[in-house]
Order: C-alpha cells, then structure tokens, then sequence
C-alpha cells in the first residue's frame, strides 16, 4: 500500500509538474503578444512625437503671430498719436481763423460807424 501511494504521489507530482510547463504554441502566443505590445508602444510614441512636433510649430506660429500683433499695435498707437496731433493743429487753426474773423468783423463794425 505505501509503495501505491508513493508511486501514485510522484504521478500525481509528474502530472502537476508537466502541466506547469510551457508549450510552444504557449511561447509562440506570448511572443506574438509581446511584438504588439511593442508595435503599439512605438505607435504611441510617433503619436506623441508628432503631437510634440505640432505643438511645436503651433508655438512658433503663435510667437510670429504675436509678434504681428504687436506691430500692428504700435503702429495703431503711433497713427493715433498723429491723429490726435493734427486735430489739435486744426483746432489751433480754427482758433486763429476765429480770432481773424472777430478782428475783421470789428473793423467792420469800426469803419460802418465812420
């Protein structure tokens, strides 16, 4: 009896022992596996890559962009100023023709009484 129970215990061990082991259909399926994890890890890294690379030129249209602007408002500042110049020359303008105006109408006024 003891040499069945040893000699079915070392079956019993055996078989545990065989299924544990790795066939090659099992090899071959985690190799297959590990080249698709790989594909899709150097995918997501061209992903990223280009996403970096439009960020990028994104970036560096938006600086020239900026830089347009930023012209475009100095040269708004400047035609402003300007404008504010000439209007206060046409006011001084207007002031002197007024003054004109009144002087020549007292003349006027001077010369009708005579």
């Amino acid at each position: 009896m003891k040499k069945s129970l040893l000699v079915l215990s070392i079956m019993f061990v055996l078989t545990i022992t065989l299924m544990g082991c790795a066939t090659t259909g099992d090899l071959e399926k985690l190799q297959a596996q590990e080249r698709q994890n790989a594909l899709k890890a150097d995918e997501a890294m061209q992903t990223a890559q280009d996403a970096k690379a439009a960020a990028s030129a994104s970036k560096t249209d938006t600086a020239a962009q900026m830089e347009k602007l930023n012209a475009a408002i100095t040269h708004a500042e400047n035609a402003a100023k300007i404008a504010e110049d000439r209007a206060q020359q046409a006011e001084e303008r207007a002031k002197k023709a007024e003054e004109r105006a009144q002087k020549a109408d007292e003349i006027f006024q001077e010369s009708m009484k005579k």
